[in-house]
């Protein structure tokens, strides 16, 4: 059982850090255009400016929220870094070994290995786990670089690691709770669902939809082949699968046991399936959605409405 949520500290820090890193000033070049010598990290706590670091000492961060980058633009940053160098610096903290794991900017972290370069400005500062993965959640949400899955995971590990609440989560990355909730809720899709998500070939209205379906794969792909929009994923997810073909024994059903389905389905508002082998039977009863199913459990408690 996890335990209570502590505040981090951090509030508006968050805003404030990558605040911070838009608006840190360049370290300064030689004339030759060359890096400058790199400045000693020092108190990684303290609130010092942007420092020239060695790529060799810097490393990504295993459990970065952003798992996929977009070739193209990737390749338009490497040409830019080539031309002017690194313009923003790397948020880094110190870890283990005089090393330095990045917490915000690995897309351009990447982008200067590529451009072979071997000094790049970064600010340096000491954040816990759970301080840098928010951070790093922050900041790819800011910047609107994660899809929705990925975003839906960051927020489902503050629940799963951290204990925090889908409150908590909701001030942190200043969205709503309801947003939140949704998103979280897109984890239960199938994965080949979400990869149609992530590749962008059905939109957050459809998966939402789907989400209720009683085949969430085979509505997708109808959406992917039909073109389908969310009203209609949405109609199709609340109808009630088809009921199967009867069986010979059972296609001579007495028009008693028909006129009783009726009767009970008329009562509860729900699809009723009576079976009778002559001593005994079945009473199957269809709902399409929660709520259908709490009124059904309300009613067979006895409880009021």
């Amino acid at each position: 059982m996890s335990q209570p949520k502590r505040p981090t500290g951090l509030g508006r820090g968050l805003s404030a850090l990558l605040e911070e890193m838009g608006s840190a000033a360049l370290p300064p070049r030689t004339e030759a255009g060359t890096a400058a010598p790199v400045v000693p990290a020092g108190d990684a706590g303290s609130s010092m400016g942007a420092q020239m670091l060695s790529m060799a000492m810097i490393s990504p961060n295993p459990k970065q929220p952003r798992r996929r980058f977009d070739e193209t633009a990737q390749a338009e940053l490497i040409a830019s870094v080539k031309r002017q160098g690194l313009l923003q610096p790397i948020l880094v903290r110190p870890v283990d070994g005089g090393r330095f794991e990045i917490v915000a900017g690995e897309r351009r972290w990447r982008a200067a290995q590529a451009a072979q370069l071997h000094d790049v400005p970064v600010l340096v500062r000491r954040l816990t786990d759970e301080e840098a993965f928010e951070v790093a959640l922050v900041e790819n949400i800011q910047r609107q670089d994660l899809n929705a899955i990925e975003e839906a995971e960051g927020y489902k590990r503050l629940i799963d690691d951290y204990g925090h609440t889908q409150e908590d989560i909701a001030r942190i990355v200043g969205k709503s709770r309801s947003h939140v909730a949704n998103l979280v809720r897109l984890l239960d899709l199938p994965d080949d669902v979400r990869d149609l998500l992530i590749d962008g070939r059905l939109t957050m209205g459809h998966a939402r939809a789907l989400l209720t379906a009683p085949d969430p794969s085979a509505l997708a792909r109808d959406v992917v082949q039909m073109g389908l929009s969310v009203r209609e994923v949405e109609a199709r997810a609340k109808k009630p699968r088809a009921p199967r073909k009867a069986a010979p024994r059972e296609a001579a059903r007495s028009a008693d046991l028909e006129s009783l389905e009726g009767q009970l389905a008329e009562q509860l508002g729900l699809r009723v399936r009576l079976e009778f082998d002559g001593e005994g039977g079945k009473l199957t009863l269809f709902y399409s959605d929660l709520d259908q199913l709490d009124m059904l459990c309300q009613r067979l408690s006895g409880e009021r409405f």
